[in-house]
């Protein structure tokens, strides 16, 4: 049985869709912590990390590919806007999947999310450690241990109330983006005085004596691309905390329409800097770019700042999951297709139940750090990309659905909306499609991860044979 009703009217608002899984929640989340939260979905580890490998193997052509990734970035997060504001929901787009593609889509989507995030996990705690090293205070203490304080610290905050939540993020956020208006300033006076930075002379030479734009060809651009969507895997994070907040409808669309913005300045302009500051040949993937420059620049105790900001970004990053993927677990249990123990809240109106779960992912990331710390971050690395194309394409394809029903005259879409429907979601559902090939030309760990599509593919079938006994009943019992 399948929870989609169509009428032949717009539906009004007192009759829409309605989600069990959006009952119970504070709405403790203010325009401040939206506002933040925005900013941390778009600027992550991604960006602080992984720029210097993929600057080291693209060159300054890496700036195109953050320009374009970024492009299709916005797209999904304004189509998710479009459906918060047609009907907030802490589901996201595992509620519109409910109601646009029954429950199938809803258990498809929350799954692939949940492979997104609790990968994702392993790869942020892996991070965590891994950037501790870098004070010599923490660097006897074996990687695991790190990552298992990492996770500790997070969960306990995530696990207090919303408004924790929001306060950690707001506050993570603003260290990012302040360290980043920092380098911006100093990078752009460095360039502007041809400052001697490690024995280089920053300018436009930096990249013209090094091979150009595309010092190795355009292939290598097109390879990172993968990567590039990592990046900004958590854009898609202020559409969940869209639930537990009050006039989405004011807060939202401001908070959406500024990630264009800060994609162009924080990753494309910053990316542009640190291949005018240094020849791309001097950044490493063992090392952030930013630490990188400041290293190199002498500047004492910059670039253990630095690296500090980039231990942020991390521990900010595996905030979003623990908080998000809890969300969408208790809006899958709801309905039947989780485990029920994720449906539970506690007293500060947390649902624990799949905060927990993912945080049991981490523990086995400690594990992983523990057995093979070196290889930790590259293994779950791809599968999260997996994930996140998988619920990227989960949400061009709600958008589809309701742009379909909406020209039927079966809802009505709301006046802020996605540009050039349905083209943009059919070309975002194509460039997705574009970064899984590329994924499987690029060899090795990324075409191994293609090669595991069909079994995740199968897992999911497998397991929707094994829950849709009681996904029939809980929505029989709804009438």
């Amino acid at each position: 049985m399948s929870d989609r009703t169509l009428t032949e009217a717009p539906a009004p608002a007192s009759s829409r869709h309605t989600d069990a899984g959006d009952e119970g929640y504070s709405k403790d989340l203010k325009s401040r912590h939206i506002n933040m939260i925005a900013i941390g979905g778009a600027i992550g580890t991604g960006l602080f990390l992984g720029a210097g490998g993929r600057l080291a193997g693209a060159g300054p052509s890496l700036a195109i590919a953050y320009a374009v990734c970024g492009v299709f970035a916005f797209f999904v997060v304004r189509a998710l806007g479009e459906l918060v504001l047609y009907r907030p929901s802490s589901g996201a787009f595992v509620s519109y999947a409910r109601e646009f593609m029954g429950e199938k889509g809803a258990y498809t989507a929350g799954w692939l999310y949940f492979l997104n995030w609790s990968t994702t996990t392993v790869a942020d705690i892996t991070a965590a450690a891994t950037y501790a090293h870098f004070w010599s205070l923490f660097t006897d203490v074996p990687q695991w241990v790190l990552a298992f304080i990492a996770l500790a610290v997070v969960l306990t905050a995530n696990l207090i109330s919303v408004k924790y939540f929001g306060e950690m993020e707001f506050w993570f956020s603003l260290v990012k983006v302040a360290a980043l208006v920092v380098f911006l300033i100093v990078g752009i006076w460095l360039v502007a005085t041809s400052h001697e930075i490690g024995g280089h002379t920053p300018g436009l030479a930096s990249i013209t004596d090094n091979g150009g734009i595309f010092p190795s060809g355009v292939l290598p651009m097109l390879l990172v691309v993968q990567g590039v969507v990592f990046a900004y895997a958590s854009v898609e994070l202020c559409g969940v905390a869209a639930g537990e907040t009050e006039n989405p409808e004011k807060i939202m669309p401001k908070a959406i329409n500024s990630i264009m913005w800060r994609v162009g300045l924080f990753y494309v302009g910053s990316v542009v800097l640190l291949a005018l500051l240094l020849p791309y040949t001097e950044y490493s993937a063992d090392q952030s770019p930013f630490v990188t420059v400041f290293d190199k620049l002498g500047v004492p105790g910059a670039a253990g700042i630095m690296n500090l900001v980039v231990l942020t970004a991390a521990l900010s990053s595996l905030n979003s999951g623990l908080y998000s993927t809890g969300r969408i677990l208790r809006s899958m249990a709801m309905s039947g297709s989780a485990p029920k123990f994720t449906a539970r809240m506690n007293k500060g109106k947390v649902p624990y139940g799949g905060v927990l779960l993912t945080a049991a992912f981490g523990l086995a990331g400690v594990g992983l750090n523990k057995l093979m710390p070196k290889d930790a971050f590259e293994l779950v690395l791809n599968f999260a990309s997996l994930g996140i194309l998988g619920t990227w394409a989960m949400v061009m394809i709600c958008s589809l659905f309701f742009w379909r029903r909406a020209q039927l005259g079966l809802v009505e879409r709301p006046s802020y909306r996605l540009p050039w429907a349905p083209y943009t979601q059919l070309v975002t559902l194509a460039f997705l499609l574009a970064v899984l090939v590329l994924m499987w030309c690029d060899g090795g760990v990324g075409r191994t991860t293609v090669l595991c599509v069909p079994i995740i593919g199968a897992a999911l079938v497998g397991g929707w044979f094994l829950v849709r006994g009681r996904v029939r009943e809980l929505a029989a019992s709804r009438g």
